[in-house]
């Protein structure tokens, strides 16, 4: 096994990035049944985390990190389809929130897993294995409890009788700028808390508070989609997110980070969620998983660019306060660009023949 501090880990994290970029622009194309799909990706993650804790060279570390980069998009492309989907043709459209509270529970479990293994100091081998361990029970469950093969539709291919709704780039774009301006901080976040006060018990609460905001803020924007729309919610939360971000980059201290990680964990799932609903909302049912993949690659590229240019701009600058500004600027504008134009509400492909655009529908799935 390497020795603690050999390893560079800045490549460990873009070949991830760089993976889940890829399973995003490939997951629409894979000539795998979704449940097929849905069973290996959970899997394969498990095996890839277990992985780093019983290999020493770093090219197998790279392989394991790709590997569950891939997988995690097609996790989160596959569950983003059915499950929105699937819960809104049932009526149970507020059930959501626990869906994707799911990403929050998972961060804020590893957080306080790596919290007690920094206390406790146990080698980073065996805090891999355990946590490792505890994923594979997890999917292993998960496939079990699958069930049938699952609903999802392929896009449409523009055959005859086919629907192929156009992409709204500002939702895109939107959605990549969110990648860059989450991934920014939670990369920096937890460095500078560590600058500031150089003691595990203190700002190892960085990755369980970012979770458990996380969780908490999709149950809570569930209860508010009867009321305002997808657009209105994710603007709100963009907007949060900047905040967040620019509190960090004009105020080094504790009280400071601990409010930026719980304005960007508590935000960057609403978006997810709504992000999702909205694409469900604007595209024809056999084309969604196209509008979804193209989402989930905008926010894969807003992930790989981020680190790198944070990085960059503290080479030149000694400090993380620049990145962080022009993220929250940007994460800001496309807030207002949600807001200010928002999409029609009730797209062609949602029209019954004869009938007129209707201002009056609602948030969507």
């Amino acid at each position: 096994m390497m020795p603690p501090g050999t390893i560079p880990s800045g490549y460990l994290g873009t070949i991830h990035f760089f993976g889940y970029w890829l399973g995003a622009v490939i997951a629409a194309k894979v000539p795998l049944a979704p449940r097929t799909m849905m069973r290996f990706s959970l899997l394969a993650i498990g095996i890839s985390v277990y992985g780093m804790g019983v290999t020493g060279t770093f090219e197998a570390w790279l392989a394991l990190r790709w590997l569950a980069g891939v997988c995690s998009a097609w996790a989160l492309v596959l569950v983003s389809n059915y499950a929105v989907r699937h819960l809104s043709a049932r009526g149970s459209a507020h059930l959501q929130g626990w869906i994707f509270s799911g990403v929050g529970a998972g961060i804020g479990f590893a957080g306080t897993a790596c919290l007690v293994f920094m206390v406790s100091r146990l080698g980073s081998a065996v805090s891999w294995q355990i946590l490792g361990l505890l994923s594979l029970s997890a999917a292993a469950a998960l496939c079990l409890a699958l069930g049938p093969e699952l609903p999802a539709t392929r896009p449409a291919r523009g055959g005859q009788g086919s629907r192929r709704g156009p992409l709204d780039w500002r939702i895109v774009i939107a959605y990549g700028v969110m990648g860059a301006g989450y991934i920014i901080p939670a990369s920096y976040l937890p460095v500078m808390a560590r600058g500031i006060v150089d003691a595990p018990i203190v700002f190892g609460w960085t990755w369980p508070v970012f979770g458990g905001a996380a969780f908490a803020s999709t149950l809570i924007a569930a209860k508010l989609q009867g009321r305002f729309t997808n657009r209105r919610i994710w603007a709100a939360s963009q907007a949060v997110m900047a905040f967040g971000l620019l509190l960090a980059a004009v105020r080094q201290d504790i009280a400071a980070i601990i409010i930026a990680g719980v304005c960007i964990g508590g935000t960057f799932m609403i978006i997810t969620m709504t992000g999702m609903r909205e694409a469900h909302r604007i595209a024809p049912a056999e084309d969604v998983l196209r509008h979804i993949a193209v989402m989930t690659t905008a926010f894969a590229t807003g992930q790989m660019i981020g680190p790198v240019f944070a990085s960059a701009v503290h080479d030149l600058t000694g400090s993380f306060t620049v990145s962080l500004a022009i993220a929250g600027a940007a994460l800001a504008a496309t807030a207002l660009s949600l807001a200010v134009r928002p999409a029609p509400l009730n797209p062609p492909w949602r029209r019954r023949p004869g009938s007129r655009p209707s201002a009056a529908r609602g948030p969507g799935p």
